[in-house]
């Protein structure tokens, strides 16, 4: 019994060895290799395509690290929803479901933000695959644009609708709620400044019932952190280094519409100046040159922008002295024992630099010679920041440029620099067709056809025709700026002009000739200009009830003139100046030949001074003139001055001025002086839409006659108005509408409350 026991487990021991021996070694080892790979599923993409992000090739070994990895790779391309693999008889079967396709993309109930905005910053577009967490991205985008723009109680819902052949609508169900403002905002640790004066600093504002045209009073977390930086700079203006905005927390009300802000600040103390000291390492120049420069003093109170304005000019002065790329940094040093800042401008070491090149981009039209000649440095001459800068506005004022940047980058060598001006070209060819309404003019009809960059030249070309209620007038006038290659302006004009001033003085006027002109720079912000001109100007349809000393030049009369005019014109920008002065001279002498015989002369200035960051803008007028016959002849109808309208608000045109007490007939003047003071401001709207607000106040006088009959009405007392305008630079044209009231007049003065004026041209 005990011999059978042993001889059974003998033959279960050598079966247990010769089947561990021969099958365990080998299937531990032995892995699949593949002979054939099978794709199942795929319709809209080919199978081709799927075994090449698979990674894996017949004949391969089938480990399960491969596996794995080509299910990885399958997944990556976001193509499939679903993938699995299976190995049977040395055959890969690789399964995939693929993603939809959008067909279409959809929102509903969007009305605050438009759906061409939305699709712009969402990802997903329509022929692409569809994923989920594409769409989860996209709703998220959506969320946040949503609370950029006040909307935080706003819900983006994605809806899947499927269609055949595995294509997809998705819609976005947007449920925008109540626009979220700012209720509150309130100040911690501020000891100084109260919350009023803080609120001021801040680009966001509490919500108030006029503020409807702005988003200033919307939550918006960039905007919270850029009055984090609005009041850090307000503290160091005021001399307090050491302050910090300890935290910016905006809490969400109960109802989702409010917000509440609060800014925890800590002002620390508050500093003076202490020492001043500039620290020069430029070879053979003195840093004590430059103390006229600085714009503050031991003992003030610090002010960072008075120290940021110092290294501004500073770099200035010394960029007018060659030094292109001078490093001036302030070291400020705090004296929390005594508060006091020592503040030391350190000049790093840099030479004196020459210009080697002037490269001009971007003008693809406009020849390089059109752009050069504007440049006021040429290869070789020493660097001179100011000139680089005045360059950039010459080339503005060209207007033939949408873009001008004039930059610098070191040369070849350490002495040299390069000038570059890079420009974008605009259209500068003009055709217009327009209508429109002036006070002045009544309802008007303008077509116009203008190069002002003529062949890419510079050339100046037009032809203009006005239709009005009140005024006829074609125009054509070609300027060659540059004539002979040297700054010397020349061109003609030719002209025709029939205006109604039956209202005003019972007559009609009707002008045509043509003049040449000719203009050159006599310093560097003065330039002188002279014009003949050669007129028909002929007065008809005299109504028989008019005044007599219309009735007596009823007729036809030539004017033959040679004028002068000479301006000066320091003002930062020609189209829109918001700083400098203009002055002008003008005398004009008649009685070459032709019928007229007078000399006449006016003076005046224009002075725009900016009162806040260039945006709130004072302009001050005052302009005299006077005209007078010699010989026999006494100043005509058609030759006098006129006052009123555009020139003194609040008066109708030539509602100022001598009048036939009889006919109420406006009759002119030889003498006249005028000014204006006007205050442009914004109104809170976006600066790109170039509306503007203005309060301004005019006045003036008109007076004296050759022939002044007991009938005619002339006072030589100041008239004066006040008044208030909205102006906009739309797409169509200037609109301008001014409410104007006069404050002093003469009973026989024609007064004019309400002016209009809308269209391409007037």
């Amino acid at each position: 019994m005990i011999l059978k026991t042993i001889r059974t487990l003998s033959v279960f021991f050598l079966l247990f060895v010769v089947f561990t021996g021969s099958i365990s070694p080998s299937y531990a080892q032995r892995q699949e290799v593949i002979g054939e790979i099978r794709i199942n599923g795929a319709e809209r993409i080919e199978p081709t395509t799927v075994l090449s992000y698979l990674g894996v090739e017949v004949g391969q070994t089938a480990s399960s690290e491969t596996l794995n990895q080509a299910l990885k790779n399958l997944y990556g391309t976001s193509l499939f929803a679903d993938v699995s693999m299976r190995l049977d008889r040395n055959i890969l079967f690789v399964d995939v479901i693929e993603n939809p396709v959008i067909n279409e993309i959809a929102f509903e109930g969007n009305d605050e933000i438009k759906d061409q905005q939305l699709l712009a910053e969402i990802s997903a577009r329509p022929r692409q695959v569809f994923t989920r967490t594409q769409v989860q991205n996209d709703v998220s985008r959506i969320n946040q644009i949503y609370r950029r723009s006040g909307y935080f109680a706003a819900t983006v819902d994605p809806k899947i609708i499927k269609l055949d052949q595995n294509r997809v609508n998705l819609v976005f169900e947007v449920a925008e709620g109540n626009e979220t403002r700012i209720k509150g905002i309130r100040f911690v640790g501020n000891e100084i400044f109260n919350d009023d004066k803080l609120r001021s600093e801040l680009s966001t504002k509490e919500q108030r019932w006029y503020r409807f045209l702005s988003s200033d009073d919307r939550y918006d977390p960039d905007r919270v952190e850029f009055d984090k930086e609005l009041l850090r700079r307000f503290y160091l203006r005021e001399g307090y280094a050491d302050f910090q905005v300890v935290s910016a927390n905006a809490e969400l009300a109960k109802d989702k519409e409010n917000f509440f802000l609060t800014f925890t600040v800590d002002e620390g103390d508050r500093y003076r100046i202490g020492n001043l000291a500039i620290d020069s390492n430029l070879r053979g120049f003195d840093g004590s040159g430059l103390k006229d420069v600085v714009t503050f003093l031991p003992g003030q109170w610090y002010n960072a922008d008075d120290v940021q304005s110092t290294v501004d000019a500073m770099t200035r002065e010394l960029g007018d002295r060659q030094y292109a790329f001078v490093d001036i940094r302030p070291d400020i040093q705090r004296n929390g024992a005594e508060d006091l800042i020592d503040v030391t401008f350190r000049i790093a070491e840099s030479p004196r630099v020459f210009v080697e090149r002037i490269d001009i981009t971007g003008n693809v039209r406009t020849i390089d010679k059109v752009v050069r000649r504007e440049v006021l440095l040429v290869e070789g001459d020493p660097f001179n920041r100011s000139k680089l800068a005045e360059t950039e506005q010459r080339l503005r004022n060209l207007d033939f440029f949408e873009t001008v940047e004039v930059r610098t980058t070191r040369g070849s060598a350490p002495d040299r620099v390069v000038v570059n001006v890079a420009v974008s070209e605009k259209s500068t060819g003009e055709l217009s067709i327009g209508a429109g309404f002036s006070t002045n003019d009544g309802p008007l009809a303008d077509l116009s056809i203008r190069e002002r960059n003529l062949l890419g030249k510079g050339q100046d070309l037009l032809f203009s025709t006005t239709i009005a209620g009140e005024r006829t007038q074609f125009d054509v006038s070609f300027t060659e700026p540059y004539l002979f290659d040297r700054d010397l302006s020349a061109g003609f004009d030719l002209f025709l002009v029939e205006t109604d001033f039956q209202d005003e003085s019972s007559f009609d006027q009707k002008r045509q000739g043509g003049a040449l002109r000719i203009g050159y720079p006599l310093a560097e912000k003065t330039r002188q200009s002279w014009r003949y001109r050669l007129e028909n100007n002929e007065i008809t349809d005299v109504d028989p009830d008019a005044s007599r000393f219309i009735l007596d030049q009823e007729g036809e009369r030539i004017t033959s003139a040679i004028s002068q005019r000479l301006v000066y014109d320091d003002r930062d920008s020609r189209l829109f100046p918001t700083e400098g002065l203009t002055s002008w001279l003008d005398t004009e002498l008649a009685g070459l030949g032709g019928d007229a015989q007078y000399v006449s002369g006016t003076i005046g200035s224009n002075y725009f001074i900016p009162v806040y960051k260039r945006s709130v803008i004072f302009d001050v007028l005052g302009e005299v003139g006077a005209i007078s016959g010699y010989g026999d002849e006494d100043v005509q109808i058609n030759e006098r001055f006129y006052l009123g309208g555009n020139n003194l608000r609040g008066f109708e045109r030539s509602g100022v001025g001598p009048r036939d007490s009889i006919t109420g007939d406006s009759l002119g003047g030889n003498f006249f002086y005028r000014g204006s003071a006007e205050l442009k401001f914004p109104l809170g709207l976006p600066e790109e839409l170039g509306i503007a607000g203005h309060a301004f106040s005019d006045f003036g006088s008109l007076f004296d006659l050759d022939d002044n009959g007991p009938e005619v009405l002339d006072e030589s007392s100041l008239r004066l108005s006040a008044g208030v305008g909205v102006s906009w630079r739309s797409p169509l044209g200037p609109i301008r509408v001014n409410l104007a009231s006069p404050i002093l007049d003469e009973d026989f003065d024609e007064e004019e409350i309400f002016r209009f004026s809308f269209g391409t041209r007037f």
